[in-house]
């Protein structure tokens, strides 16, 4: 079974030799050595002001926003995982949806202005396949009314523009370390911003309010990340750019493959920018099969592709029947979604299975 990810992991010995202090010092999660540890590496690669690590990727944005202090409309994408709509509305917020760009699949800046209401209290876009959002336009449009970023940046660990790190766009972002991801922790997330204040409210929150011993000024949560889920990102870290050279190779051979065929839109090539190759969309547009029919032939051969994303989270059977949630909203969104596949895609998928996938959906 050939599925669309695999996890990475690094050589057995190494981890078990990162973990091996963990026997002497018996500390397995509370902000132990690995964990701090982490939390400096992160901010070293990533060159980000602040840091805070949490269990999940979902977690770390329910917080984000708390920690803001938003109550009221965030205008964001619902062309996304359930998790970015999810956050928003078990915050209490209210999510508005933004069409998306028909190129790299992020929220559309054209689209964004005339969303914003007096209820408007902040915008989450979202970073899609390791594309970057228009971040210089949408910048300039929460200058203007006030409005605060937060990036749901889970797509775009180790992505960088012009040498900057999407860790350091808006006024805060957010990393899921799942295990699907580029980098992984096993589970885990973090947040990235530029002020002190907000990450230690971050801290205070996922660690059940407590901000001293006797201290708790916040109704908070359990969010924090454990040693041992920090100690496998330690060792992940070690190997990210290895295992990024190795994606490229395999978007390479998939691009040998498919590029200029009638039908088949590919991931196009963003300016400026260092991807970190996290998946393979391709929307079957126009192509002389459906996208279910790729996707049916396919599974048949025991090669497992994903509808990423469908349906829109504006579609979910949760949130039938309430105002705000309609596809007919965001039609550049609901043609992409309705049409998109991610083809497997990771470090050591060898090139001939690209070769033969190609060949299943060409023949």
């Amino acid at each position: 079974m050939i599925n669309v990810t695999r996890s990475s992991m690094p050589p057995f010995e190494e981890y078990c030799d990162e973990i091996r202090e963990l026997w002497n010092s018996h500390w397995l999660t509370n902000m132990g050595c690995k964990h701090r540890e982490l939390e400096a590496e992160l901010k070293r690669f990533l060159g980000c002001e602040e840091l805070a690590l949490f269990t999940n990727g979902h977690l770390a944005l329910e917080n984000v926003i708390e920690a803001f202090g938003l109550h009221g409309e965030i205008i964001t994408t619902p062309f996304t995982f359930a998790s970015t709509t999810h956050a928003i509305v078990r915050c209490g917020c209210t999510p508005v949806f933004c069409d998306i760009d028909p190129v790299t699949y992020t929220l559309n800046p054209e689209k964004l202005e005339a969303l914003i209401s007096e209820k408007t209290v902040a915008i989450l876009p979202v970073h899609v396949y390791g594309n970057l959002c228009d971040v210089d336009r949408i910048g300039a449009i929460a200058q203007k009314h006030g409005l605060p970023v937060i990036y749901d940046a889970a797509h775009s660990f180790g992505v960088f523009r012009n040498g900057i790190s999407s860790a350091c766009f808006g006024d805060a972002a957010m990393f899921s370390f799942h295990a699907t991801k580029v980098f992984n922790t096993v589970e885990g997330g973090a947040v990235c911003c530029h002020s002190g204040e907000v990450r230690q409210r971050l801290c205070d929150l996922k660690n059940f309010g407590i901000h001293d011993e006797e201290n708790v000024p916040y109704v908070g949560g359990n969010a924090k990340m454990n040693e041992f889920c920090a100690a496998m990102g330690l060792c992940n870290l070690r190997h990210l750019e290895e295992e990024i050279k190795k994606r490229r190779l395999v978007t390479e051979r998939y691009n040998k493959n498919l590029s200029g065929v009638a039908g088949l839109q590919l991931n196009a090539r963003q300016e400026g920018v260092k991807p970190n190759y996290a998946y393979y969309p391709v929307v079957f547009d126009g192509f002389r099969l459906k996208r279910d029919e790729v996707f049916d032939r396919l599974k048949a051969e025991g090669i497992v592709p994903r509808k990423y994303f469908y349906p829109l989270t504006s579609a979910f059977a949760c949130y039938r029947g309430r105002p705000g949630f309609s596809t007919a909203e965001t039609p550049v969104a609901e043609r992409v979604a309705a049409n998109v596949l991610t083809l497997p895609m990771y470090a050591d998928l060898p090139l001939e299975t690209v070769d033969r996938i190609c060949s299943l959906i060409l023949e």
